[in-house]
């Protein structure tokens, strides 16, 4: 079969082989990316139509535990400012989003062991009774079981995990021994089982990947079903091991993209930041390419610059307010309506 072939069965079956999904990662080139796109798009407009979620991101700490080779607050990076919010800190930012017209609030920060268990639930229960009509989406690594189930008792309802690879060895080029990837699906697992609407994903063309392992990774997320996806090239950062890798491309990023969005039709796929790091309409490109959430940042202005996971992340320099306003004109020049609503996984 060719690519087009195989984009096709794919839309049928939703999976492939992993030797075809080898195939198209090794030989696609413009019009099998243009195909996937189109298909993906089409797909996208007739689930959700031309309307797009907003997330609103609070990075709270940027303190964190480990050491990621990829990672700008790795714990070994001495040039890192650290920062923590506290709990008012975090509830101001909500505020300020829901004023926005924003209905979900994603905390994300470092494997900070300063957020204990009974910290990081009172955060999430003062939000969740404040804004009884807004989830709570967690994205702060890994923890143990009795820890998630803890937040999702506080009223949190979804987690955000990126597996990062779906191969061991990839895995531990990745980061140091302590961490492994059975660590990892240990944690995805449980998230699932507890009842979280549960993301994983990846960084396009992270050190080490190779199509075979990207083809383990769509395997994977076909056998796993995220209710939500994060995809983005990798960048890398000055202060980590990874500072002379080239970055992950955009047109690779795209088709992943869109091949998950034919995989997995009912998927919540944000266009992220990194994206739109790289290639100034990128963004909009992912939007079209199959992704139905954006991520406008609500942290305080003070702390933006001091959250860099990568070199040159955009939005820094700008306003909660502002940023609301630039990425709500992005998706409205490319024909998109910003909702107010929960946005939640709904399978059909």
């Amino acid at each position: 079969m060719n690519n087009t072939e195989l984009i096709k069965k794919l839309n049928k079956e939703r999976n492939l082989s992993e030797k075809e999904w080898i195939q198209i990662f090794d030989t696609y080139d413009e019009e099998d990316l243009e195909y996937a796109m189109d298909m993906a798009h089409e797909i996208t407009v007739a689930r959700f139509g031309r309307k797009i979620y907003f997330r609103g991101i609070v990075e709270f700490t940027n303190v964190c535990r480990n050491d990621c080779y990829y990672c700008g607050i790795r714990a070994g990076n001495s040039n890192c400012q650290r920062y923590r919010l506290e709990k008012e800190d975090i509830l101001k930012c909500c505020e300020d989003g829901y004023e926005h017209g924003f209905r979900t609030f994603v905390l994300q920060g470092g494997e900070d062991p300063h957020y204990t268990k009974e910290v990081m639930t009172d955060i999430v229960r003062a939000i969740t009774e404040r804004y009884p009509d807004c989830a709570v989406t967690m994205s702060i690594g890994e923890l143990d079981r009795d820890f998630y189930q803890a937040l999702y008792d506080a009223g949190a309802r979804r987690f955000l995990l990126r597996h990062e690879t779906a191969d061991a060895a990839h895995y531990g080029i990745l980061h140091p021994k302590e961490q492994t990837l059975s660590s990892r699906m240990r944690c995805l697992k449980d998230l699932k089982e507890i009842g979280f609407q549960t993301g994983c994903g990846i960084m396009i063309g992270s050190p080490g990947q190779t199509s075979e392992i990207l083809a383990k990774d769509m395997m994977f997320m076909a056998d796993f079903k995220p209710e939500m996806i994060g995809l983005g090239p990798f960048i890398p950062h000055k202060d980590t091991p990874f500072k002379n890798e080239p970055a992950g491309s955009v047109e690779k990023t795209l088709l992943v993209i869109a091949l998950c969005r034919i995989m997995l039709t009912d998927a919540l796929i944000p266009s992220t930041t990194a994206l739109g790091t790289v290639e100034a309409e990128g963004r909009q490109k992912g939007v079209l390419a199959g992704c139905n959430v954006v991520m406008p940042n609500l942290s305080p202005m003070e702390v933006r610059k001091k959250y860099m996971l990568y070199d040159g992340k955009v939005g820094t320099d700008m306003s909660a307010e502002a940023g609301i306003r630039a990425l709500r004109s992005q998706m409205e020049e490319i024909g998109y309506e910003v909702i107010v609503a929960r946005g939640d996984f709904q399978k059909r």
